[in-house]
């Protein structure tokens, strides 16, 4: 435990300096560790819960910390005593020993009181946390007003969706298996899981994705049930015209594939993560064409050709998908909400003219933020008098909200992460 303890407690503090977590737990050595998953499991959820656990110290001790490094293991040590079965005196041993290995060890009494005295005051502790809406609720400040301000009496329950322990969610290949056969296989291979949406399964318990059966052959890839929406949004036919134009890591790309046979075209600006787009494909046993291109910078790979189907998965602030990312939570700035919509408006008008009369561009995010989401396509439409906004009835729970797909836990009909879908019509 304590060398997990020390590599999340690194981890956290690479994040909170602008640091994406996988490239902090690589940073922290995780990937080297014999308790890499442990060290894996508690950055994300001392991330999931930062707001929390900092509370926590600022109430306990008897006044600022100025060693950050010891300040970041009390994080992680609070995360497990709150969010966590682990037994508290072996992680309040393991984090005073940590102290010490990190040279501190004038602190080793601080960290050993800070967590005792949170052991005998639990509750009076959680209570005097969950008054602050940073401590309750685990977000920026800026972040917890822009949900309230926009969501009101439903913010809650968004907040905290967030920072729930997401499921590991596939989505069957169609084209190799059904999902009534892999879920025998599932089966089969004693791993329980559910059907969910359309031809989705959520497994219970969470397992190496190379482990599943059927992984080698293409029978599966993971995807949010929430994101299996988009492909068939999109009604794609044998035979069209189809650009993915924000493509990677392409999970949309490959169910567009699996669902009809298309001129796929799929750009993206950065080779890198195209490159693990190929690689998806030729797992599944897909294919499309894949370009290294700026979609809005149409001039340098259009051919003039237009598109019968356009899906437009713009970069955005991921602010629906935070609870398998949680490092969002505390790498995004206010600002980059304006960042965010002028790369989403640039990519909308530019790709336009692109497509078909009779066409079909499905705009998408993974943001619950209202100004990446129906703040750029009412302004477009008043714009653009050729567009119209076509109705879909592919999930109640999805035209119910006009396209606002909100985060949802194990108790909802899909356990999904937060999406936004808008179906433009060429007229």
């Amino acid at each position: 435990m304590e060398q997990a303890q020390r590599i999340a407690a690194k981890a956290v503090r690479r994040v909170l300096a602008g640091v994406a977590l996988g490239g902090a737990l690589e940073d922290a050595g995780a990937s080297q560790s014999g308790e890499r998953a442990l060290a894996t499991d508690l950055a994300y959820g001392t991330l999931r819960f930062l707001g929390q656990v900092r509370s926590a110290v600022r109430i306990l001790a008897e006044r600022p910390l100025t060693d950050q490094n010891v300040e970041a293991l009390l994080w992680v040590a609070f995360y497990q005593l709150i969010h966590t079965t682990a037994p508290a005196h072996a992680v309040v041993d393991s984090a005073v020993r940590v102290t010490g290995q990190l040279q501190r060890t004038s602190a080793k009494g601080l960290t050993n009181a800070i967590l005792r005295t949170f052991l005998r005051r639990r509750q009076s502790v959680l209570g005097d946390i969950a008054q602050d809406a940073e401590g309750r609720y685990s977000y920026q400040r800026w972040w917890i007003d822009l949900v309230c301000a926009e969501y009101a009496d439903s913010a809650p329950e968004i907040l905290d969706a967030g920072n729930a322990r997401p499921p590991l969610t596939l989505r069957v290949n169609c084209r190799e298996t059904s999902r009534d056969e892999y879920l025998d296989a599932l089966r089969l291979a004693n791993v329980a899981a559910n059907p969910v949406g359309v031809s989705g399964v959520i497994v219970a318990e969470p397992r190496r994705v190379e482990d599943l059966p059927g992984y080698a052959e293409g029978w599966f890839s993971v995807q949010d049930a929430g994101a299996q929406l988009a492909a068939p949004l999109l009604d794609a036919h044998d035979g069209m015209r189809v650009l993915d134009a924000c493509a990677a890591p392409g999970g949309k790309t490959t169910h567009l594939a699996e669902l009809a046979k298309l001129e796929l075209i799929a750009l993206d600006n950065d080779e890198g993560r195209l490159e693990r787009v190929a690689r998806n494909l030729s797992r599944l046993r897909l294919t499309a064409k894949l370009q290294v291109a700026d979609a809005a910078d149409t001039g340098a790979w259009w051919d003039r050709t237009a598109f019968d189907r356009i899906l437009l998965d713009v970069p955005c602030t991921a602010s629906g998908v935070v609870r398998r990312h949680p490092d969002g939570k505390w790498l995004r700035r206010e600002s980059d909400v304006r960042g965010f919509v002028a790369q989403q408006q640039r990519l909308l008008y530019a790709l336009w003219p692109c497509l078909k009369s009779g066409g079909k561009l499905l705009y998408a995010t993974c943001s619950i933020f209202g100004a990446e989401n129906d703040g750029q396509i009412e302004p477009f439409l008043v714009a653009r008098r050729d567009a119209s906004r076509a109705q879909f009835a592919l999930s109640a729970e999805v035209a119910a909200a006009g396209g606002q797909l909100l985060p949802a836990g194990a108790g909802a009909a899909h356990n999904h992460d937060g999406f936004f879908y808008a179906l433009l019509q060429k007229i």
